[in-house]
């Protein structure tokens, strides 16, 4: 028989000392709110004036922010269900620069309609996608490994669709000219105020919200993200959904590039570069772990805003652009420090 020697006094102390750095889980759960909250407060202080208003909180600044956002937003968004089943996508950047230039392509060389276009567009970036969901669910290739080798291989086509240079968009009636109503991408509705990209970003995330919500295939992806073994002995089609997951991405990814080609009138292979890791830091931002499994939509819509403030006031105060890269890694690698450390504490 053993004698517990320890001091009887020292074990209460132990376990109020590791209780005391144990973090509530409803802390995770609005990490994302509360870093958005303190961006915007901070953004409001450090605010340049202009005849005694703050800059930031004019307006059109916050409609601009939101715009600006919009490409990166909806782009972050598929990137959500991708890390959620424990993927990656680092092809989205490539697939948005493969549709702006196909897009613009189109529309002035080959004299498509705005729909036919859009159509077309959509269903190369979905397929793009849904071949990469195939090779790494059905080979067993690593997301990252597929994904790195699609962005490749969205850039090389996007270069050999366009001859390697970008293709202007002109807008007009007749051949070799764009049809007006894509210029609409580029304008405002409600009076001139609501930027039309804007609201397409927020329609998307709705749509998104609902399916994370509403349906089981939601239900899947989580379970495949929590265990991908378990789910897979439930019966759930893993595979399927893997590969949808990935349809997903790249669908969005397709659509964030003709949104893109509309409001810079141009669609070239350059496009969208380093775009994947600005989608990611909005995901990891908005609390979705990288092992998979735990996240929101919610929390990425919240990220991604975050990240739009933070360039705009950055960019009011005329912060070196070197400067804004070193600030956002530093947010970056803070989220993705909480995720590991709620990772320790479970």
């Amino acid at each position: 028989m053993t004698v517990d020697t320890t001091d009887p006094v020292e074990k209460p102390v132990e376990q109020s000392r590791r209780r005391r750095f144990v973090i509530p889980e409803r802390f995770f759960t609005f990490q994302s709110y509360v870093a958005l909250i303190l961006v915007f407060l901070a953004a409001i202080i450090f605010s340049p004036r202009r005849n005694g208003e703050i800059v930031f909180l004019n307006s059109e600044n916050l409609l601009n922010i939101v715009r600006a956002v919009s490409e990166i937003g909806i782009l972050a968004i598929g990137m959500t269900f991708v890390i959620l089943i424990a993927g990656i996508d680092l092809s989205v950047g490539a697939i948005l620069g493969l549709a702006a230039t196909g897009t613009a392509s189109l529309l002035m060389v080959n004299d498509f309609g705005v729909a036919m276009t859009v159509l077309i567009i959509l269903a190369i970036g979905m397929a793009f996608g849904a071949t990469q969901g195939y090779l790494s669910a059905r080979l067993g290739i690593q997301a990252f490994i597929v994904t790195l080798a699609g962005l490749q291989v969205a850039r090389g086509l996007a270069r050999i669709w366009s001859g390697g240079q970008g293709i202007a968009l002109a807008y007009g009636d007749g051949p070799d000219v764009a049809p007006q109503a894509f210029s609409l991408l580029n304008s405002r509705t409600f009076n001139g105020t609501v930027p039309i990209p804007a609201l397409i970003f927020a329609g998307v995330g709705v749509i998104a919200l609902i399916v994370v919500r509403k349906t089981v295939f939601a239900r899947h992806v989580y379970a495949i993200g929590g265990n991908e073994r378990a789910a897979r002995l439930s019966g759930i089609p893993v595979t399927r959904i893997k590969v949808t997951v990935f349809a997903i991405s790249g669908l969005l990814a397709a659509l964030a590039g003709i949104i893109h080609a509309g409001q810079l009138n141009q669609g070239s292979p350059n496009d969208g570069m380093g775009y994947e890791l600005d989608a990611i830091a909005a995901v990891v931002i908005g609390g979705t772990s990288l092992m998979g499994g735990v996240g929101t939509v919610s929390g990425t819509l919240a990220g991604a805003l975050l990240l739009g403030i933070l360039n705009n006031i950055l960019a009011l105060n005329n912060i070196d652009s070197n400067v804004q890269l070193l600030i956002k890694g530093v947010i970056i690698v803070a989220a993705a420090g909480i995720q590991a450390f709620r990772s320790q504490q479970k």
